[in-house]
C-alpha cells in the first residue's frame, strides 16, 4: 500500500486507477461523467432528491452486481432477483460491490446478532473444544441444528400458545356471537360444527361450561360427530384456530387474519432450555463458569471481557478473531447488544453496522463497499468510531463509497463528489469533485453550510405543564421517572443503546392527543406513491374529472383507467423460466400507467401522467387552491418539495417515510407530536428548515418531542433530556434534565462534552 501523503489522505495512485462513469442518466442524472478514486474513501454530498443514490447504488453499484449475476449459469440465474442495465454509456475499472444499507435483517427468529457476524460460530468451536464436560463437535452447540437444539422449542427458546382470552368471550352464549375468531361468525359452517355438535350448549354463557365442557370445546381433538344426518369433523376452538392460521404463512394472510393472529398468539420462555435454545448436554458444557447460553446472553461489552480472560494455546487464533470481532462491535458502539439478540429486532441503522462488522472481518480486498447514510442512529460519540471503521475498510485495499449527510464524516474523506444543486429535476448534476478543502472553499450548498453551525436559543420558552413519566423500566430503563415540558421543543438525548426509544416510545403512545410519527415501513405495494397515500390523488381526479366531463374512477391506474397490459403499473413482469425474469417498459402505455383514452383527457394542458411525474414543488405551482392546495404545502413544509407524486413508496428512504407521515399527520387534532431522528436524510441546508417546521407546529400550541442525535436540534430545544451515561446495562438513567445553555456550562456527559464542541466550532479548520 501506497504511503499516505502529509494531509493524511489517499490520492489515487494513477490515471487509469478510477472508476470511469460516462453519461450517466439513471432516474434524474444529467447525464453524469466523472472520475471516483479506487481504494479510497469518496463521499457522495447534496441535498435530498440530488442524485447521490441514483449515481452510488442505481447506477456504480447495480452494474457491478448485474455484471457479477451474468458469471453464474442460467439455473442459478433463475433464482436471483433481475437486475436491468442502468442508464449509462460506460462504467469502466468497477470492481464487485458490496451493499451496505439500512435495509433491517430478515424477520427469521434463527438469525441473531451472533450467527449474522460470524461471533457464535466461533464462540461454538471454542466450547467444543474447551467445554467441560466435553459434548462433541461445534454442531452440538447449534441451536440450528438437531444435534445441539432443544427438543421443546426446537431451537427457538420460546414456545408459542394461544391467548383464549382472544378467542372468545365468556360472558356470552355461542348462539350471542361468543367466537370472536375471523371466520367463526354466528351460523356460519365453523361455528355451526362447533355451537350444533352437542358437545357444548349453544345457548349457555360460556363461563358456565362445566370443566370437561370447556375442556372439549377449546381442545378436543379432531373427533366424527353427526350435526344433523351430516357427519362432521369436530375440533375444539384451539385445535381449529392453530390449523387454520397458525400453520399458514403470515405475510399470505389477509390484514385482519394477520391482526387476530398477532393478537392471539403470546410467547413464553420455553420451559425446557430456560430459553437458553439448546440441549440439556450443551447446557451442561461450561467454560470458566459459563455455557454458551449465557454467554450469548451477555452484553458483548461484558462477553469481550470474558473472553479476553480465556487463555489456551490451542484455539489462540480463533479466540483472537472473536476477541476482534466483539471489540469491532464495541469500538462501532454496539456493545449493548447481545450475541442472542434476534437479526430482525434490531434498527436500521443497527443492521448496517452489524454487516460491516461481518465485512471487517473478511479476507477479500479490492471490493467496493457501499454505505447509505452509515452515521444514522449514532451519536457523535459513536460516529467517531463509526469513521475510524471505514478508514479500516479503506485501508485493507477496498473501494469505499459512502452517501451521508453529516459533516464528521465528510470531514475524513479522500475524495467528495457534491451533487445537486437542487432535487429532483433541478438536481442531478456534479457541482464540485475534490478534496474537503476544496469543497469547503467552492461555491456548492455543501461547501457553504459545510461550518455552518446552529446558535443556542437567546430565549427558551417556557412549558405550559408537564407530561409525566414515572417509574419506566422497559429494557434498560431503571425505575427511570422524568417530567417532560408541554408547549416546548424537548429533544431526548444519549449514545446509542442508552434508553431514548425504550423511554419516550414505551411511555408516551396512547396518550391523548399523542401523536408517534417513525421511520417505519410504510404499509404498501408498488402501486402505492405520495398521491395515492397523502390522499392527494383524491382532489387531483375530482379536477380532472370536473374539467372533463367524465368519471373520477378513470384518473386511478388502481381502477378503471388503468392500462389493461400492464395493470396500471406501467411495467411488465416476465417470466423467462430457467432464465432470470425481467422487467419492461409497457409498450401499450410506454410506462404512463393509463388507457390511452384517458390521455386524452387534460386539465390545463397536463394528463394525468404528466401530473404525476411531477415534484411535490413544481405541483404546488399547478394546483393553486383548494384540498390539494393544503396537502401539498404540507408536504413541501416538511422538506418534501422533490417527491415526485407518483414515486413508489417502496423506493422511500426512513428520513423520507417519516416526513411523509408526519405531513398527514399534522393534518389531524394532536397536541403533542413525537418524532424518532427527523434529521435522518436530511443536507445540512434542510436542518433548518426542519427547525422552522418544529417551531411552527410549537407556535400552533403544540408539544414536540424529538429523540435527535444532531448537534443543531439540540442547540435549538427549549429542554434537553439526556439518558446515559453509556450504553445497555451502562445505560438507562436520566444524567441532565434542563436547558441546552445549562448542559453545556454544567453537563459532564458524553452529548455535553459533543454539543459543546460543535458551538465552539466555527470559520475554517
Amino acid at each position: 500500500m501506497d504511503p499516505l501523503p502529509p494531509s493524511g489522505r489517499r490520492s489515487p495512485a494513477d490515471s487509469h486507477d478510477v472508476i470511469e462513469v460516462r453519461g450517466a442518466r439513471e432516474n434524474n442524472l444529467a447525464d453524469v461523467s466523472l472520475d471516483i478514486p479506487k481504494r479510497r474513501l469518496t463521499v457522495f454530498t447534496g441535498v435530498s432528491g440530488s442524485g447521490k443514490s441514483s449515481l452510488v447504488f442505481g447506477t456504480i453499484a447495480a452494474e457491478s452486481q448485474r455484471l457479477i449475476n451474468e458469471t453464474y449459469t442460467a439455473f442459478v440465474q433463475s433464482f436471483m432477483p433481475s437486475l436491468g442495465r442502468p442508464d449509462v454509456d460506460a462504467l469502466r475499472n468497477l470492481s464487485a460491490a458490496i451493499v451496505v444499507d439500512q435495509e433491517r435483517m430478515g424477520a427469521n427468529s434463527r438469525s441473531t446478532v451472533g450467527t449474522a457476524t460470524d461471533a457464535h460460530t466461533m464462540l461454538r468451536i471454542i466450547f467444543s473444544r474447551l467445554g467441560t464436560p466435553h459434548v462433541g463437535t461445534s454442531t452440538a452447540f447449534s441451536f440450528n441444528s438437531v444435534e445441539g437444539m432443544c427438543p421443546a422449542c426446537e431451537g427457538l427458546g420460546r414456545v408459542s400458545d394461544i391467548d383464549v382470552g382472544q378467542l372468545v368471550d365468556v360472558e356470552r352464549s355461542l348462539k350471542e356471537g361468543a367466537i370472536t375468531v375471523p371466520g367463526f361468525a354466528v351460523d356460519s359452517w365453523y361455528w355451526q360444527s362447533l355451537a350444533l355438535s352437542g358437545l357444548v350448549d349453544p345457548d349457555a354463557k360460556l363461563k358456565d361450561y362445566t370443566p370437561r365442557q370447556w375442556e372439549d370445546f377449546l381442545h378436543k381433538p379432531a373427533t366424527k360427530v353427526k350435526i344433523g344426518t351430516t357427519n362432521v369433523t369436530y375440533e375444539g376452538l384451539v385445535v381449529k384456530v392453530r390449523r387454520l392460521y397458525l400453520s399458514k404463512d403470515r405475510e399470505s394472510m389477509q390484514s385482519h387474519v394477520r391482526e387476530f393472529v398477532d393478537r392471539a398468539v403470546v410467547f413464553t420462555r420455553c420451559g425446557a432450555c430456560g430459553g437458553g435454545r439448546l440441549n440439556p448436554a450443551a447446557l451442561a458444557s461450561r467454560i470458566n463458569g459459563r455455557n454458551i447460553a449465557e454467554c450469548s446472553a451477555m452484553q458483548i461489552s461484558d462477553l469481550a471481557g470474558f473472553v479476553r480472560g480465556i487463555e489456551d494455546a490451542s484455539v489462540g487464533p480463533l479466540l483472537a478473531s472473536l476477541r476482534n470481532t466483539l471489540d469491532s462491535l464495541v469500538e462501532i458502539g454496539l456493545g449493548y447488544l447481545s450475541l442472542d439478540r434476534e437479526s430482525g429486532t434490531l434498527s436500521g441503522g443497527e443492521a448496517q453496522r452489524v454487516k460491516m462488522i461481518r465485512h471487517l472481518g473478511s479476507s477479500l480486498t479490492d471490493i467496493t463497499y457501499v454505505f447509505d447514510e452509515p452515521t444514522v442512529g449514532l451519536h457523535p460519540h459513536d460516529i467517531q468510531r463509526m469513521n475510524g471503521l471505514l478508514l479500516r475498510l479503506r485501508d485493507k485495499g477496498n473501494t469505499v463509497l459512502v452517501v451521508e449527510h453529516k459533516p464528521e464524516t465528510i470531514e475524513i474523506a479522500d475524495h467528495v463528489v457534491d451533487l445537486g444543486p437542487g432535487a429532483g429535476p433541478a438536481g442531478g448534476r456534479v457541482c464540485f469533485t475534490g478534496d474537503v478543502a476544496g469543497l469547503r472553499a467552492s461555491d456548492s450548498l455543501t461547501g457553504r453550510h459545510l461550518d455552518h453551525r446552529a446558535r443556542l436559543r437567546e430565549r427558551v420558552r417556557e412549558p405550559r405543564g408537564h407530561l409525566s413519566i414515572t417509574g419506566a423500566n422497559l429494557h434498560n430503563l431503571k425505575d427511570v421517572s422524568v417530567d417532560i415540558p408541554l408547549g416546548v421543543l424537548t429533544v431526548v438525548t444519549g449514545v446509542a443503546g442508552s434508553g431514548k426509544s425504550s423511554l419516550i416510545h414505551g411511555s408516551l403512545p396512547g396518550r391523548e392527543g399523542v401523536v408517534v410519527v417513525d421511520q417505519s415501513a410504510i404499509r404498501g405495494s408498488r402501486r402505492s406513491n405520495p398521491a395515492t397515500y397523502t390522499g392527494l390523488l383524491d382532489p387531483i381526479r375530482t379536477a380532472f374529472a370536473k374539467a372533463n366531463g367524465v368519471k373520477a374512477a378513470l384518473f386511478s391506474a388502481n381502477s378503471e383507467g388503468a392500462c389493461p397490459n400492464c395493470k396500471g403499473i406501467g411495467l411488465v413482469y416476465t417470466d423467462l423460466a430457467m432464465m432470470a425474469g425481467v422487467a419492461s417498459v409497457c409498450e401499450q402505455c410506454e410506462g404512463r400507467r393509463f388507457t390511452s383514452e384517458v390521455l386524452t383527457h387534460t386539465l390545463r394542458g397536463k394528463d394525468i401522467s404528466e401530473v404525476l411525474a411531477m415534484s411535490v414543488a413544481e405541483a404546488r405551482d399547478f394546483f393553486t387552491s383548494g384540498q390539494a392546495k393544503a396537502i401539498l404545502g404540507r408536504l413541501s413544509d416538511v422538506g418534501l418539495g422533490y417527491l415526485g407524486l407518483g414515486q413508489p413508496l417502496t423506493t422511500l428512504s426512513g428520513g423520507e417515510r417519516q416526513r411523509l407521515k408526519l405531513a398527514i399527520r399534522m393534518a389531524e387534532k394532536a397536541t403533542t407530536y413525537v418524532l424518532d431522528e427527523p434529521t435522518t436524510g436530511l443536507h445540512l441546508a434542510d436542518v433548518d428548515q426542519l427547525l422552522a417546521l418544529l417551531d411552527k407546529l410549537i407556535d400552533d400550541g403544540n408539544t414536540v418531542v424529538v429523540i435527535e442525535h444532531h448537534q443543531a436540534v439540540m442547540a435549538h430545544a427549549d429542554w434537553l433530556i439526556d439518558l446515559g451515561p453509556g450504553a445497555g446495562q451502562d445505560g438507562g438513567r436520566v444524567v441532565f434534565t434542563g436547558t441546552p445553555a445549562d448542559l453545556v456550562s454544567q453537563g459532564g456527559s458524553l452529548t455535553a462534552e459533543h454539543l459543546r464542541a460543535y458551538l465552539k466550532e466555527s470559520g475554517p479548520r
